[in-house]
């Protein structure tokens, strides 16, 4: 009878963990997808709270750090204006997520529209009750290109 209940217990927490993991996820999902919103819109106020303060931005042209990538997209020098995701994927691994975009980017750089394939890799770690994001990076990538769930 005691191991039935152990067995039960066990099997319950399973699940909820599962269940967490899950939601945990889902969160990152939707983290992610607002994220491309805020920089559609420029709206540095919620990307300076989402950034870490020792975020870093890998770009085709160059890498650099929060105030920069904050700068960029306020200036609009990058205006992403529409993230076309095709796929994602994520693994949690503790407190830190990875996630992966699959996506085709529409984006005003230096006066002309362009659109490219990418592959973008998010890095995310909560911190508190929070999401912050510690890294991104865009892998130009041909539109065939997929991504390993």
């Amino acid at each position: 009878m005691k191991r039935n209940v152990i067995g039960i217990v066990m099997v319950m927490l399973a699940l909820n963990m599962g269940w967490a993991q899950d939601k945990m996820v889902q969160e990152i999902k939707e983290l992610s997808k607002q994220k491309w919103q805020w920089m559609a819109d420029k709206d540095v106020k919620e990307l300076d709270q989402l950034f870490d303060e020792k975020s870093k931005f890998v770009h085709m042209s160059g890498s650099w750090k929060k105030a920069r990538e904050l700068e960029i997209i306020e200036t609009g020098s990058i205006w992403y204006k529409n993230a076309d995701v095709h796929d994602v994927a994520v693994e949690l691994f503790g407190d830190t997520a990875v996630l992966w975009n699959r996506i085709t980017l529409m984006a005003h750089v230096r006066g002309n529209d362009v659109s490219n394939e990418f592959t973008v890799t998010e890095v995310y770690q909560k911190q508190g009750k929070d999401w912050k994001l510690l890294a991104l990076t865009f892998s130009s990538v041909r539109d065939t290109h997929e991504i390993v769930h």
